[in-house]
C-alpha cells in the first residue's frame, strides 16, 4: 500500500498560527480578579489586595479594578500594593467584569472581603459559575449573592444573560456550588464567635462592624497596614513567591537601603526571568560577608550568565565555604572552568563537588571529560559544527539532533568529516582558528534561540560567541533548523540577544529556522533588509527515515502506545492546571489500555515525574522506556516499531513523525503548534489545558490506531512535503557553502509500505 495524496496545508495556515498570541497556541488559561469599588469602599478595597498578596504569595493575576470615576491618586494607592491593576471605568458596577472576553477566568470579589486562606481551588475551577449557594428562596430554589457575593466566572459565562440568571435565581445546571467557607459572612460570626480556621474568604458586607464582631474584625486588622509594613511583611514571608509581586513590592524596600537576603530573593527573581544585568546590579547594591554563602553563589551565577567570569570565580569560590552550598558552587565553577575551555580545572572543580555530593549529576559528567582532547587535524572537506553535544543522561532528542543535521550533509557523521564545537562553550580565539581551517561552519540543530538555558553575556542566546569573534569568522556560515525557543510567558529581556541576532543573520549565507513560527518571530526583531534572508527549514529530524543510511521501515509493529510528558519550566507549562492535566492523562491512559499497551518514554530523567504522580494521584503504574539512556540508533528504533507517540516535548513529535509514525502531541508550548500547523494537522495537538483533555486524546488516539495503515500512509505523505522543502534548501545550502551536501542530490525514495 502506498501513502495516500495529502493536499498541502490550507494557504495562510502556517502563517496564520505564527502570527497568533503564544496563548492562543498553547491554550494556557488567562485568569483576572475583577472587584468594583468607588471612593468609599477604597479603603476596603486596599485591605482586600494586602489579604490577598500574603495569604496567596504565589498568585499574581490581572486584578480589573472597575470603578465609577476614582481620582488619579485613588488608583495610585491600589497600584502601590499590586503590580497588574488594570483600572476600567464603568456604569456598571461588578457586572463590568462580564465583558472582559481577554479572560477565561475571572474571579469576582467584593470591596467588603478579607481573603484568610489559599484559593487555590478558586484557580482551577473550569466550569459554569463557582459560588456559595446562600439559603433558597420562598420558592424553595436555592440563590446567590450575585450582586455582592463571590463569583468565579468561565469564559462562556461572560455575558448580560449570566447576571439576569443569576439576579433571577435561575441557579439549577449554571451555578458549580462552593463550600461556604470561601464566602463566609461576617454576619454568622454575631456574639463574639471566632472565624472558623478554615475560612478562605471572610466577607463583611452591612454587617460585622460592631464589638459583637470582635473576632472578625480582628482578622481583618492584620490587612490594615502602611504600604511599608506590608511590603516588609510580604518580602519575609517563607517559602516561594511570585515573581511579579516580588519585584514590585521589593524594590521601594531597597532605594532605602535593602539587607543582604532580600537583595538576594530579588536577584533570584532577576534571574528566572532573564534578567542577569539587575541581577547582578541588585546584589551589588550590598555588601554582603564573606561567610553569607548563598549569596555568593546567587551573584557568582549571575555574573557568569554575564560572561563575567574572573568575578564570577571569586564569588563561586566563597560559596564553597558552606557544606550545603558547596555541591552547588563547585558544579557552577566546573561549568565556568568547562566554558572556558580548561578541562584540568573543570575537572578539579567537578571531584570536589562530587566529594561534597556524590550524586551530583553535573559533576558526574565534567568529572569524566576526556583526560587529552582529539588531535586537531583537519580532514579533506571537513565542517565545523556548532550544536549542544548531549551525552550522559541528557536530553534524548539533543543527542538525536546533531546527527540529524549532519546527515544532510552526508552518511558520515563522525569526526572524520566534522569538527565539534560545543555551543556552550566561549568561542575564543583557539575555537577561531580551528573553525576557519574547515571548509564551513553549520550552526543547529535545536532551539538555540533560547534565553535561559547555560545563559551568556556574549550573543544573550544559546551560542557563546561575540560579535567581534562572529565576524572574524572567515569560511561560509550556515544556521540551519534552528529554532525560537521562547515560552509562552517568556522573552527576551536583553537588547544583546537583537543585536547579536542581526550580526549573526548578516554573516550567514544560509540562514533556515525550523518552523514558521521561529521564521515570524525572527523577522520581527529584524530590519527589513535582513528579513528575507530568514528562510523555513523543518528540522531534519522530522525527515530521519529519508536521511539515514540504509533505513527501512517495519514490518510489523509492537502493540504499543508511548507517552512523554515534559517538567522543565513546569509554571510556565502547566499554570493553575497540572492536577487537571494530570486527571485528564489518568482518563486517557486507562482508555488507551484497552488497545494497546502503553508505557512512558522520558527524555529527560525529570519527565519521570509523570508515573511518579501518575502512580501516586490515580493508582496508575507504567513501564518505562528511558530514552535518555539509549543510543541514538535504539532512540529510532523504539520509535519506529510502535504505533503512536504521544508527547510534550518538540522532538517527542518530531523524530517518531520523522521515523514514519503516527504522533499526538500535548501542547504546552508554541513549538508544538508550530510544527503541527507547518504539516497541515493542527488537530494532532492538544492543550494541556484543554478542558476536555482526557476524553479528547482517548478519542483521537483511538482514530489513529483503528486505522493505522491509513496515519501511518498521512504521516509518510506530510513527511514527502517537508522532505521536498529541505532537498530545496540543501541544493541552495551546497552552492552558498561551496560543499557537497549528498542528501541535495539524493533520489527522493518515494513512500514505503506502511507498517501493520
Amino acid at each position: 500500500m502506498t501513502a495516500s495524496p495529502v493536499s498541502p496545508p490550507a494557504a495562510g495556515t502556517a502563517a496564520d498560527t505564527a502570527a497568533a498570541d503564544p496563548a492562543t497556541l498553547t491554550g494556557r488559561r488567562r485568569i483576572a480578579f475583577a472587584c468594583h469599588a468607588d471612593e468609599d469602599t477604597l479603603p476596603g478595597l486596599l485591605t482586600l489586595l494586602r489579604s490577598l498578596a500574603l495569604t496567596n504569595p504565589r498568585v499574581c493575576e490581572d486584578f480589573l479594578l472597575l470603578h465609577p470615576g476614582l481620582p488619579g491618586s485613588a488608583l495610585d494607592a491600589a497600584r502601590r500594593l499590586h503590580p497588574r491593576i488594570t483600572a476600567r471605568r464603568t456604569r456598571h458596577g461588578r457586572w463590568e467584569a462580564l465583558r472582559a472576553h481577554e479572560y477565561d477566568t475571572v474571579i469576582v470579589l467584593g470591596p467588603d472581603m478579607v481573603v484568610l486562606g489559599d484559593i487555590g481551588s478558586l484557580l482551577r475551577l473550569r466550569h459554569g459559575v463557582g459560588a456559595v449557594l446562600q439559603l433558597p428562596m420562598p420558592s424553595g430554589e436555592p440563590r446567590v449573592q450575585a450582586e455582592e457575593g463571590l463569583l468565579v466566572l468561565q469564559r462562556e459565562r461572560l455575558a448580560d444573560s449570566t447576571r439576569a440568571l443569576l439576579s433571577g435565581g435561575g441557579v439549577p445546571g449554571c451555578v458549580v456550588p462552593l463550600d461556604a467557607r470561601h464566602d463566609f459572612p461576617a454576619r454568622r460570626l454575631h456574639g463574639g464567635l471566632p472565624v472558623p480556621e478554615d475560612t478562605v474568604i471572610l466577607r463583611f458586607g452591612g454587617t460585622g462592624h460592631g464589638e459583637e464582631y470582635t473576632p472578625a474584625i480582628r482578622a481583618r486588622a492584620r490587612y490594615e497596614q502602611t504600604d511599608d509594613d506590608f511590603r516588609a511583611a510580604y518580602c519575609s514571608l517563607p517559602g516561594p513567591k511570585h515573581p511579579d509581586l516580588l519585584t514590585h513590592l521589593a524594590r521601594p524596600l531597597l532605594e532605602r537601603g535593602a539587607t543582604v537576603d532580600l537583595a538576594r530573593a530579588l536577584a533570584l527573581v532577576h534571574t528566572e526571568e532573564g534578567r542577569y544585568r539587575e541581577a547582578v546590579e541588585v546584589l551589588l547594591s550590598v555588601t554582603p560577608r564573606a561567610d553569607q554563602p548563598r549569596f555568593h553563589e546567587t551573584l557568582g551565577s549571575a555574573l557568569m550568565a554575564e560572561s563575567r567570569h574572573a568575578e564570577a570565580e571569586t564569588h563561586l569560590l566563597l560559596a564553597t565555604a558552606s557544606p550545603e552550598v558547596a555541591p552547588k558552587a563547585f558544579s557552577r565553577l566546573a561549568r565556568l572552568a568547562w566554558l572556558r575551555g580548561d578541562d584540568d580545572a573543570a575537572r578539579a572543580y567537578a571531584r570536589d563537588g562530587l566529594d561534597a555530593e556524590p550524586v551530583n549529576r553535573t559533576c558526574r559528567a565534567l568529572a569524566l571529560l576526556p583526560g587529552e582532547p582529539a588531535p586537531d587535524v583537519p580532514g579533506d572537506g571537513q565542517l565545523a559544527h556548532v550544536a549542544l553535544f548531549a551525552s550522559g543522561q541528557e536530553n534524548a532528542g539533543d543527542k538525536v539532533l546533531p546527527e540529524a543535521v549532519r546527515l544532510c550533509f552526508g552518511a558520515d557523521t563522525g569526526p572524520r568529516r566534522w569538527l565539534p564545537v560545543p555551543v556552550h562553550r566561549l568561542f575564543d580565539e583557539v575555537t577561531l582558528e580551528r573553525v576557519n581551517a574547515r571548509r564551513a561552519l553549520v550552526v543547529g540543530g535545536g532551539g538555540l534561540f533560547l534565553p535561559d538555558t547555560w545563559p551568556n553575556g556574549n550573543s544573550a542566546w544559546q551560542w557563546n560567541v561575540s560579535d567581534e569573534m562572529l565576524e572574524r569568522i572567515t569560511v561560509p556560515l550556515a544556521v540551519l533548523a534552528v529554532g525560537y525557543n521562547v515560552f509562552d510567558g517568556q522573552a527576551y529581556r536583553r537588547t544583546r540577544f537583537t543585536e547579536s541576532l542581526r550580526a549573526l543573520v548578516e554573516k550567514a549565507a544560509f540562514f533556515g529556522l525550523r518552523n514558521h513560527g521561529s521564521v515570524e518571530r525572527v523577522r520581527a526583531l529584524l530590519p527589513p533588509s535582513l528579513r528575507e534572508k530568514v528562510r523555513y527549514q523543518p528540522c531534519p529530524t522530522t525527515v530521519l527515515r529519508r536521511l539515514s543510511p540504509d533505513w527501512t521501515d517495519p514490518v510489523r509493529r509492537d502493540d504499543t502506545v508511548l507517552i512523554n510528558c515534559a517538567y522543565d519550566r513546569a509554571g510556565l507549562r502547566f499554570g493553575h492546571d497540572y492536577g487537571h492535566f494530570l486527571t485528564g492523562m489518568a482518563a486517557a491512559v486507562r482508555e488507551l489500555g484497552k488497545r494497546a499497551e502503553v508505557r512512558y518514554a522520558p527524555h529527560t530523567p525529570a519527565d519521570e515525574r509523570f508515573v511518579h504522580d501518575l502512580r501516586r494521584e490515580h493508582g496508575i503504574a507504567l513501564p518505562v522506556e528511558p530514552l535518555y539512556d539509549l543510543p541514538n540508533a535504539a532512540i529510532y528504533e523504539r520509535f519506529r516499531r510502535t504505533r503512536l507517540v504521544i508527547g510534550m516535548r518538540g522532538h517527542a513529535g518530531m523524530i517518531p513523525f520523522g521515523c514514519g509514525t503516527p504522533v499526538l502531541s500535548l501542547i504546552s508550548h508554541p513549538k508544538l503548534a508550530y510544527f503541527l500547523a507547518d504539516i497541515g494537522r493542527p488537530e494532532w495537538g492538544l492543550s494541556v489545558h484543554d478542558r476536555e483533555l482526557g476524553a479528547k486524546l482517548a478519542e483521537r488516539a483511538a482514530a489513529l490506531l483503528d486505522d493505522h495503515d491509513a496515519a501511518v500512509a498521512d504521516v509518510l505523505g506530510r513527511q514527502r512535503s517537508l522532505w521536498e522543502t529541505t532537498r530545496a534548501n540543501l541544493a541552495e545550502l551546497e552552492r552558498c557553502l561551496g560543499v557537497p551536501v549528498e542528501a541535495a542530490r539524493s533520489a527522493d525514495p518515494g513512500a514505503p509500505v506502511p507498517a501493520g
